[in-house]
C-alpha cells in the first residue's frame, strides 16, 4: 500500500469547525501570516490552505462582504489588479499552460467560504487532473506551502513595485 503524506492537513481534520471567518482570522493571526503573499489597502492575496494545485491562490477583500454587489469601487479596483498580479507571478513563477480564475458566490455555486468574497486562481497543466483526482479522490501535491511562498513572495513584491 502506497502512503501521500500531507501533514498540513492535521490542522483541518482535527481542529473541528472554524468559529469565524477564515479570512478575517487571517488577517490578525500570525499562524496565517507565512501564507499572505501580498497585503494591499483593500485586499490581500494569500496562499488557499488546501489548494487544488500547487500556487493555488485567493485574492480577498479585507472588509467582510459576500458579494462583488457590496464591494466599494476601492476595493473592487484593488481586487482585479491584484487578480491581474498573481495571474502573472503565477506564470513567472510556475509557467502554467493555464490559470483557472473564478469565484463561486453563494453555497449553492460552491462556495466553501459563501460569506466572504474571493477570487480563485489557480494554475492548471495538461494532464493535472488523473487517476488519483478521478478515481482515488486524492489530489498530490509535489511542493509544501511555505516552498510554495517563498517562490511567489518575492514575485508579488517586485510586481507591486514596478505595476
Amino acid at each position: 500500500m502506497e502512503r501521500l503524506w500531507s501533514p498540513w492537513r492535521l490542522a483541518y481534520v482535527s481542529g473541528g469547525e472554524s468559529k469565524g471567518c477564515v479570512f478575517c482570522d487571517a488577517q490578525t493571526d500570525e499562524r496565517a501570516e507565512p501564507l499572505v503573499l501580498l497585503g494591499g489597502a483593500t485586499c490581500f492575496v494569500i496562499l488557499n490552505l488546501y489548494p487544488y494545485n500547487n500556487g493555488h491562490l485567493l485574492v480577498v477583500p479585507r472588509r467582510h462582504v459576500a458579494a462583488l454587489a457590496e464591494a466599494t469601487p476601492e476595493e473592487l479596483d484593488e481586487l482585479i489588479r491584484l487578480t491581474r498580479a498573481a495571474e502573472m507571478a503565477l506564470t513567472e513563477a510556475y509557467h502554467p499552460q493555464g490559470l483557472n480564475v473564478g469565484m463561486n458566490l453563494g453555497r449553492a455555486a460552491g462556495a466553501g467560504v459563501a460569506d466572504h468574497l474571493h477570487v480563485h486562481v489557480v494554475p492548471r497543466w495538461t494532464g493535472d487532473t488523473n487517476f488519483m483526482s478521478v478515481v482515488g479522490d486524492v489530489r498530490v501535491l509535489p511542493e509544501e506551502l511555505e516552498h510554495t511562498a517563498a517562490r511567489l513572495k518575492p514575485i508579488f513584491e517586485r510586481l507591486m513595485r514596478t505595476t
